[in-house]
């Protein structure tokens, strides 16, 4: 477990399993699919039905989003470019930025036109303008969305307009959020923003989160018939950063309702603890034969727990190797494991490591340390 996934392509990895070990803490919602995901941890404070398949409406577009902050980072585009806007883009129907057909919009504008105000248009105009047309773009959101872990995601269009073959799940989609905020922090901000004015018209952002709940920075807000209202929503607090997903709600009212309850739910009721520092020393294993008569084992990077406020002191740590190590003994070899049991958690095991380099004896005292345990039972 890594301080905010610094390695993306293994931590995505490493959220996936962690995903599977829910807090399953006493909390109800009127939401059909929801989860919350501690993000530095991965650990589920709570879920239901995650892993159920359903439409994603606008929640879609942070796929979209994604696809393109790829596209800016990797500099094959830059925010000063330039899309064409097609007659289709244009006739989208739904929430608009209200771009004009053939106008060539700068890809900032776009950005804040999609993540603000859910542009429908704006986002058919980045599919077509990355992909030449929005059927190929949903395909290769597809595809980099199963490289990203989700892997029961279907995308059929850039937008979330309504398609049967059309989905993805709560847990995916946390995922996605997960990713786009570990991968893209330089970009992230503009989820934030509270409006924006393209041709006149100004629009506010859709997140209900924002001004409401102390941290909220993000994400996405989405609704059709078909899926009911949701929410991709995320905020941070004193470093602690929340990803929550909710959707299949009855109305706007509701959706506000439960994701500020539910984001507040989880802030107060759950802590995060530092067991283990980096290279901090757990354990003394005794060495046979070695220069010296231990060494310690560490972890290999700070280990930091979510626990249930009320049940902190209830936290057990536990550490597993075979004893005696036998010398010569490198540092930073795997020997053993060490288990953290937590209250309402899945139990965690982590790789212990020796944290210094003991040599062997030479050859008397090898002799005299097994004349020694021949006679008394016991080695230096």
């Amino acid at each position: 477990m890594n301080r905010f996934f610094k390695n993306a392509a293994v931590l995505a990895a490493l959220f996936l399993v962690v995903l599977a070990a829910p807090a399953q803490a006493q909390v109800e919602t009127t939401a059909k699919q929801a989860i919350i995901v501690d993000v530095e941890t991965g650990v589920i404070l709570f879920e239901k039905n995650a892993t159920e398949r359903m439409p994603t409406s606008s929640m879609s577009k942070v796929m979209t989003t994604y696809m393109l902050f790829e596209e800016l980072k990797r500099e094959r585009l830059k925010m000063n470019d330039r899309i064409l806007v097609s007659e289709k883009a244009w006739r989208m129907g739904g929430s608009k930025m209200f771009i004009h057909v053939n106008d060539r919009v700068k890809v900032e504008d776009l950005v804040r036109g999609i993540v603000i105000q859910s542009g429908n248009d704006a986002t058919v105009a980045v599919a077509e303008g990355l992909a030449g047309t929005e059927e190929a773009f949903a395909e290769a959101m597809t595809a980099r969305a199963r490289e990203l872990g989700m892997k029961n995601t279907n995308l059929r269009n850039a937008s979330g307009w309504p398609d049967p073959d059309h989905y993805s799940t709560a847990h995916d989609l946390a995922i996605l959020a997960h990713r786009i905020i570990a991968d893209f922090p330089e970009y992230y901000h503009y989820f934030a923003e509270r409006d924006f004015t393209y041709n006149k018209i100004k629009q506010q952002n859709r997140d209900p989160l924002l001004g409401r709940v102390p941290g909220a920075d993000g994400l996405k807000t989405g609704h059709t018939e078909a899926a009911g209202y949701g929410l991709m929503g995320s905020a941070i607090r004193d470093g602690h950063r929340v990803i929550l997903v909710i959707n299949g709600l009855e109305s706007e009212k509701a959706r506000v309702e439960e994701s500020v309850r539910l984001l507040e739910w989880a802030f107060r009721n759950f802590d995060r603890q530092p067991l283990v520092k980096e290279g901090e020393t757990v354990d003394l294993a005794p060495v046979w034969l070695g220069r010296t008569p231990d060494v310690p084992l560490v972890v290999k990077e700070n280990l930091d727990v979510v626990v249930p406020r009320a049940r902190r002191s209830e936290v057990r740590m536990s550490v597993s190797y075979d004893s005696p190590l036998s010398a010569p003994i490198k540092k930073g070899t795997e020997v053993g494991k060490l288990k953290i049991d937590i209250p309402q958690q899945t139990p965690i095991e982590v790789a212990l490591l020796t944290g210094a380099d003991v040599p062997r004896l030479g050859f008397f005292g090898r002799a005299k340390n097994r004349a020694r345990y021949l006679l008394f039972n016991q080695a230096d």
